[in-house]
């Protein structure tokens, strides 16, 4: 990912309504299988979009929302698989399963 693409993360304002804090997590979900602990950490913004309270961004909101855009623009990246660099193959099998991980290590 460029760098431009990870300043307009780091620098995406804090939502001012439902509107914004649901686009914010629809883009933030697309990539929550590569957050740890994903689900406990947006537990104070999943709050704000209950109908029946406030829309009140408060201290531990705004910590999840640094939090997640911080994990979305730290390593490891996701990015497009580029056939210039060297990729790295993972694999792993039992008798029951097997997995595999395809990397690149990016400058």
């Amino acid at each position: 990912m460029d760098n431009s693409k990870f300043q307009k993360i780091i620098n995406r304002p804090q939502p001012k309504n439902i509107t914004a804090l649901q686009s914010f997590l629809g883009f933030a979900n697309f990539f929550c299988h590569f957050i740890k602990d994903y689900s406990k950490k947006i537990t104070a913004l999943i709050s704000l979009l209950n109908k029946d309270s406030p829309f009140i961004f408060n201290k531990e909101a705004l910590s999840q929302f640094q939090i997640i855009k911080e994990a979305l623009t730290t390593a490891p990246i996701l990015s497009h698989f580029n056939p210039s660099l060297q990729a790295i193959v993972e694999t792993d099998a039992s008798d029951y399963a097997l997995g595999a991980v395809l990397s690149q290590l990016n400058d």
